[in-house]
């Protein structure tokens, strides 16, 4: 099994989680904080905005079962990368677009499909995606993961 770790910020992180859950080859999701300057994050905070960081989650994979290019179409399809720190009714910098690499390979695999998605003409305005490296990420606290599964719910979409 060829396992790596991708990590995604796309708005709210439980709704973003619980659509990589559904991914074949997908082994595990984590929800969490990356991105910001502070250690430890709390989600008071984050929601405070004093941290700096995204909601996002990291996305264990096999890659020989779900390629990252394939966890990049699911990425795209799932939030409005057009939105500047805001996801649906969710503002904030802590709901910002963003793919952080693990590797000099997602790194270029991410900025190309960043590319092609511009080129496509799905979004009529700007995308504003941040791809930048991965950092320590922090996982939520427990009441955060699987949040939507532990309620009985399928998306938090409206």
């Amino acid at each position: 099994m060829a396992e790596q770790k991708a990590t995604f910020a796309a708005g709210c992180f439980w709704g973003v989680q619980a659509e990589f859950d559904k991914v074949n080859g997908v082994r595990s999701t984590l929800v969490g904080y990356t991105g910001g300057k502070s250690d430890r994050p709390t989600y008071r905070e984050v929601c405070g905005h004093r941290t700096g960081h995204a909601e996002a989650v990291e996305v264990t994979f096999d890659a020989d079962v779900v390629s990252f290019d394939q966890l990049l179409d699911v990425f795209w399809s799932i939030h409005d990368p057009t939105t500047l720190n805001r996801q649906g009714p969710d503002v904030g910098d802590q709901y910002r677009s963003s793919i952080f690499f693990h590797s000099p390979e997602q790194q270029a695999a991410a900025e190309a499909s960043k590319a092609a998605v511009e080129r496509s003409g799905r979004f009529k305005r700007p995308i504003v995606t941040e791809i930048v490296p991965a950092v320590t990420f922090w996982p939520a606290e427990e009441y955060h993961q699987k949040y939507l599964e532990k309620h009985g719910r399928a998306s938090c979409h409206i």
